[in-house]
């Protein structure tokens, strides 16, 4: 059974013009799901959408988001916003402006099992403990005692899946959380956010630009283009045969790490045009009826 399941989601902006095209997705328990595309695609606005941040200038135009059995967007607000927080959980992709400069670590991670799942302030410390020990902190009370400045680029990052695991939630949406990061420890991050969801048995929606770490991390993807679903498929078969011509202009692009010599492939012209028309014809049958 999914835990999440997004059916025709339209995102637009308030003053017109359409961020996601009827946008439909399903993500199962222990399940990673991987959205792809471009910068400017959809794929942030996805996971936004999902966790009912979306910037003040947009607004769902159409659609319906389920979140374990209940569709979210039928909630009022404020219950909404309590199931989104009890269930689902965000990595956001860059740890220094995501954890707050002037506060210690501690009250970060636990102020929400305080607040939102009215957790006994001694259980909460012990979790986030327990927590950065899981994400394989040395020393978490000193770490917990710390600001964020005092800390490097790959703790600040093993602290954010360490918050977003706090509450045991049932979703995750990690947003290009390695994006940040050196190489290095991009793929030590990469395998503790794999193995905390194989351990936790969360769904995870991935956002990347980064189809090596889709080939790493994922089971299934979505592949975007101007807040459009071009394919979607199970990861093999997308690395076996692609199924739409921009999938597989973007994979011909990926940078070949086992080749340093191979040279670069960009996305050929006359594919970003026929995708371009595939969203403009999209627009027209829309407007049409």
């Amino acid at each position: 059974m999914s835990f999440l399941r997004v059916e025709n989601l339209t995102v637009g902006l308030k003053g017109g013009g359409r961020l996601l095209r009827r946008v439909s997705l399903e993500v199962s328990a222990g399940e990673v799901m991987g959205l792809v595309g471009e910068s400017g695609a959809g794929k942030s606005m996805i996971g936004k959408a999902v966790l009912g941040i979306l910037p003040k200038a947009a607004q769902v135009l159409e659609g319906r988001i389920w979140l374990d059995g209940e569709d979210l967007l039928a909630l009022p607000a404020a219950a909404r916003r309590q199931r989104i927080g009890a269930k689902a959980a965000l990595i956001p992709q860059d740890p220094l402006t995501a954890l707050n400069p002037v506060r210690r670590i501690g009250p970060q991670i636990t102020d929400r099992l305080v607040d939102i799942l009215g957790w006994a302030p001694a259980r909460a410390a012990e979790r986030a403990r327990a927590l950065l020990s899981e994400v394989q902190i040395a020393d978490p009370d000193r770490v917990l005692r710390s600001y964020p400045h005092e800390l490097s680029g790959g703790m600040r990052q093993r602290i954010l899946i360490a918050s977003a695991f706090a509450a045991e939630p049932k979703l995750i949406v990690a947003d290009e959380p390695t994006t940040a990061l050196d190489v290095t420890v991009q793929k030590q991050i990469l395998r503790l956010i794999r193995d905390m969801q194989v351990r936790h048995g969360t769904a995870l929606l991935f956002v990347t630009h980064d189809l090596g770490v889709v080939s790493k991390i994922c089971q299934r993807l979505t592949v975007l283009y101007g807040g459009l679903v071009l394919e979607q498929t199970d990861v093999r078969s997308f690395f076996k045969a692609p199924g739409h011509p921009y999938s597989a202009a973007l994979l011909a692009a990926t940078p070949r790490h086992d080749d340093p010599e191979a040279s670069l492939n960009p996305v050929p012209d006359a594919v970003i045009a026929a995708a371009r028309e595939q969203v403009a014809a999209f627009d027209r049958s829309v407007a049409h009826g």
